[in-house]
């Protein structure tokens, strides 16, 4: 069983943004009853901003900890209140992960640790490195909260490997997980070992996932939904009918068509 049955999005507004995007203007009775659901489509066809209306008025936790900024989640604010949503079980916990937000989290850490640096560059050679080393970790409220969440420094792991140890950590308990463009640091060996993460969490715990992606890769895991977004509509679409498939398909078994106008003549 699911959490989340349907969602609608119950306002006839047309314009301006965020009301003129297509997955707002057709998010009407969606079916949402399935463990898995995709949203797929072209850039700024709303998915983005779908799925953080949803983690919004969940309240899910989200990258750093912090609330939900007004400025960062304008959109998701105007739109909450026409959000509909029919549960089978209403107990919304789980986590809400952006790929904008994994890069700005890891910045702010280092960021934090160069100005940390700067303000105690003046005890070099006064006070041993080691202390100076633990008087900055302690005064780094973000490694901290990294330490605390995550286990370790993910600022020693590459971008992809962080980017999978976040997923892995947040989520272990039965939950409603959020995922918006996962695979953005991920090669396509990585996806498939995030492919597993999912499959094994939904063998072993009553979650459900909320997925925005352009990857081909993961949208082909089994028994998903998959909610295609266009200019027209929003349906729901087997995985080798969607452009994004087809797309791919076509230019692997025949690269040479696409790129031919491109060679120097």
């Amino acid at each position: 069983m699911s959490y989340i049955k349907s969602l609608n999005i119950n306002t006839q507004k047309k314009n301006p943004f965020p009301y003129n995007v297509s997955a707002i203007k057709f998010a009407k009775n969606l079916d949402l009853s399935a463990k898995l659901n995709f949203f797929i489509g072209d850039n700024g066809s709303g998915k983005s901003t779908l799925l953080e209306t949803l983690a919004f008025r969940l309240q899910l936790p989200h990258m750093d900890g912090s609330e939900y900024a007004k400025k960062s989640f304008g959109a998701a604010v105007h739109l909450t209140k026409f959000l509909e949503l029919e549960f089978n079980i209403n107990r919304p916990r789980g986590f809400f992960f952006r790929a904008e937000d994994f890069g700005a989290y890891i910045n702010s850490v280092n960021r934090e640790d160069y100005k940390l640096h700067s303000q105690l560059n003046s005890l070099d050679g006064e006070v041993p490195s080691h202390i100076i080393q633990e008087m900055k970790d302690n005064a780094n409220y973000q490694l901290y909260h990294m330490r605390k969440n995550y286990g370790q420094e993910l600022i020693s792991f590459s971008h992809g490997e962080a980017y999978l140890k976040i997923i892995q950590e947040k989520i272990q308990k039965p939950g409603i997980y959020l995922l918006d463009e996962p695979e953005a640091a991920l090669s396509p060996s990585k996806q498939l070992s995030l492919i597993y993460q999912i499959i094994e969490h939904l063998n072993n715990n009553m979650s459900q996932f909320f997925i925005a992606t352009h990857s081909p890769i993961l949208m082909a895991i089994p028994d998903a939904t998959i909610y295609e977004i266009t200019d027209q509509a929003m349906l729901k679409t087997d995985l080798e009918e969607t452009e994004h498939y087809r797309i791919t398909k076509s230019f692997l078994n025949n690269p040479e068509m696409y790129l031919r106008h491109l060679k120097s003549e």
